[in-house]
């Protein structure tokens, strides 16, 4: 089997094929994958970094505004093009995979029109442009959400699969996560991130709630904060001796490596709405409180977040309604409800896909 998968531009369009990739490579060894990505983007350090081959595309997404540089995207269009014909001729896919991003376009479109059978999945509830142009071409449409289905045209092709990135977390027990990460194997765990780089409010909201319940001796948390925001809210917190009065129950870390170790340990996480954060904590069933960024395109963080909402699985906190007052009276009634934390996790199990990344290489299975 020969499989080529293509995504990037950003971390929720990578990680997924990334989980797909490792998946294939562990149940059929003698698959052969690459990965077709955009030119200086971050899947040109993420994708070697694994271990696969990758090649790449001159390819631009289409700006927000009409000006002179679509037409360099028109330009770029055409280049693609025949980049991605070129590539798709001197591997010779059983199937393409594309989750997205600017390179997956092109390449998916070169594939159809040389009858190679491609996949296309959708990590968030809205569906991005390109895979609403490309779905009623394509040979499946793979999605993480039940509720996506209502945004194709085209239902025939539509699977609900989950997010590959689910099936890379789980397989350590919460105790054995709590000792590796020097945690309190007793103390309920408040895991707090505000993404890889961080986030203004969240961060200012955080500081504020630590400062009104650094007395409160209940709980203990990990921070982190992004490496953007680290030195500002470590010296902050210092300065109002936030760190002492907490003593060993916080933890202020710039980055944490392995994330689904930090989310196997916790009992409650406040995050954002990213897909591959939901696709995670839905997978180890983790009860949430989301913060939806506002500055991502077609407010897709704030749908995804609904839609755990919705489904009994999170609790919604929109970042204009944030401050340290309103995270510390939603950490409170949780962590003294226990019941209603439960509850939380058992619905947000049932919206997980642990197996999504098997499911996904089943449909190719199947057809092979």
């Amino acid at each position: 089997m020969r499989v080529m998968l293509t995504g990037g531009g950003t971390g929720g369009h990578i990680y997924p094929a990334l989980a797909l990739a490792r998946h294939i490579r562990r149940v059929n060894p003698g698959a052969e994958l690459l990965f077709v990505g955009a030119a200086g983007g971050m899947e040109e350090k993420l994708i070697p970094q694994a271990g696969f081959p990758l090649e790449t595309l001159t390819v631009k997404g289409l700006p927000r505004k009409l000006n002179y540089s679509l037409l360099q995207v028109f330009f770029l269009m055409g280049k693609a093009a025949a980049q991605a014909g070129k590539i798709l001729e001197g591997f010779r896919p059983d199937f393409v995979v594309g989750t997205g991003g600017y390179a997956a376009a092109p390449l998916a479109a070169a594939a159809l029109r040389r009858r190679i059978k491609v996949l296309i999945h959708e990590q968030n509830v809205l569906p991005g442009l390109t895979n609403r142009l490309l779905a009623p071409w394509v040979y499946k449409v793979c999605l993480s959400f039940e509720a996506s289905r209502r945004y194709f045209m085209r239902r025939s092709n539509l699977c609900l699969t989950g997010n590959p990135r689910a099936s890379e977390v789980g397989g350590i027990s919460k105790e054995k996560a709590r000792q590796i990460l020097n945690m309190d194997p007793h103390l309920p765990f408040l895991l707090a991130v505000g993404g890889s780089q961080g986030a203004a409010v969240l961060n200012q909201s955080m500081m504020d709630f630590l400062f009104l319940s650094s007395a409160h001796k209940k709980f203990q948390v990990l921070y982190v904060t992004g490496e953007r925001y680290y030195e500002e809210v470590n010296s902050r917190l210092r300065a109002l001796k936030i760190p002492e009065i907490f003593g060993g129950r916080l933890q202020l870390r710039p980055y944490q490596q392995e994330m689904p170790l930090a989310m196997a340990a916790a009992d409650l996480m406040i995050t954002r709405a990213g897909a591959t954060t939901i696709a995670e904590i839905t997978a180890l069933g983790l009860p949430a409180l989301i913060v939806p960024s506002p500055n991502v395109a077609h407010n897709h963080q704030l749908i995804n977040g609904l839609e755990l909402s919705h489904q009994g699985a999170a609790v919604l906190l929109e970042e204009k309604e944030l401050n340290g007052r309103v995270l510390q009276q939603a950490v409170y009634r949780l962590f003294d409800t226990p019941g209603e934390l439960a509850k939380l996790s058992e619905n947000s199990r049932r919206l997980g896909h642990p197996g999504a990344a098997d499911c996904i290489y089943r449909l190719m299975v199947v057809d092979y």
